[in-house]
């Protein structure tokens, strides 16, 4: 391990990483139960919502709050990082264009970038207001 804390940091970044996969799967869980249809909107609501946390969170940490690094790392890395999927989008959107549904899996890309960005933005705007 590195010299500065290296070690600290990755215990919590893997506590911060335990909290935010057990979110995923909980509220993932209950948007899906709850709006079962075969677009995928349980990583779509995880992943938007996890955009928006990291643009308020991360904006908040840096320019209002300036905690320790090893928190805002643990926070940004290990909580949203785990909280949020890439690739269970990806499987998701391949297996909706494999099951013939292409304007779902085109669909699910576009709102997912759009979308995406646009949570970034609202957290960021929200972080630096207040």
């Amino acid at each position: 391990m590195e010299r500065g804390g290296s070690a600290v940091r990755t215990v919590w970044i893997g506590l911060a990483g335990f909290l935010g996969a057990a979110s995923r799967y909980h509220f993932e869980g209950w948007v899906s139960n709850r709006w079962p249809t075969p677009f995928p909107w349980g990583t779509f609501t995880v992943n938007v919502t996890g955009c928006f946390v990291l643009g308020f969170v991360f904006t908040l940490l840096t320019e209002r709050l300036l905690p320790h690094p090893e928190l805002r790392t643990a926070i940004t890395i290990g909580f949203v990082g785990a909280y949020t999927t890439f690739s269970t989008f990806a499987f998701e959107t391949l297996r909706l264009g494999e099951d013939g549904a292409v304007a779902l899996a085109l669909g699910n890309v576009v709102a997912s970038v759009l979308f995406g960005i646009a949570a970034v933005w609202l957290g960021t705007v929200i972080g630096r207001a207040l």
